[in-house]
């Protein structure tokens, strides 16, 4: 099967089961980066840096920079195309019988039973995330110190803080800030 057919078939699949928005598709990219080796989880973690600052829905983003990755403009447009084909199923589907059921008790109960799910897709990208870019577990250390990306950690906490004093700021200064901080502190 070629990388394009495979393309088509797992982003499908990924739209299919991805409940939840964009985030909620992490968890699907690291298992065809483990499959596939079409990236690397280092180059996953770079992808999701860029579509969370470029415009337009992060899972969108992912598929289209991820199939770039793997096969160019064709990759990326399959991969894009592929995401959201279940999505406009789906919903067409749904659409027409959703005002019909939905006070129905099941109906309500089977997307109650959802959210946990999705919370965990979501809570897991949010943790193979946060152990990547915070801590040094590839490294032999010989201290437990030295599992710790300090400079990273740091400017994490700053941007928090500065976060919760000036809510109302635009996220796209705080990228910005992230981005430049990268640079200078050479992340």
């Amino acid at each position: 099967m070629t990388d394009l057919l495979h393309i088509i078939i797992e982003f499908f699949k990924t739209g299919l089961f991805a409940v939840g928005g964009g985030l909620a598709t992490i968890p699907f990219l690291t298992e065809m980066a483990e499959k596939y080796g079409w990236f690397t989880i280092e180059q996953l973690s770079t992808m999701i840096a860029v579509s969370e600052s470029t415009p337009g829905p992060i899972g969108i983003n992912m598929s289209t920079y991820v199939g770039f990755t793997i096969h160019g403009v064709l990759g990326a447009i399959l991969a894009t195309l592929s995401l959201v084909a279940p999505s406009i199923i789906v919903i067409s589907i749904v659409a027409n019988y959703f005002q019909k059921f939905k006070d129905n008790k099941l109906v309500k109960k089977v997307f109650a039973g959802i959210k946990p799910a999705v919370v965990a897709f979501i809570v897991a990208a949010v943790l193979s995330l946060f152990t990547k870019t915070l801590l040094h577990l590839d490294v032999e250390a010989t201290s437990v110190l030295e599992y710790f990306n300090f400079k990273t950690i740091l400017i994490l906490i700053a941007l928090l803080l500065l976060n919760k004093k000036f809510p109302k700021v635009h996220p796209i200064l705080y990228i910005v800030i992230a981005a430049v901080c990268g640079v200078v502190f050479k992340l």
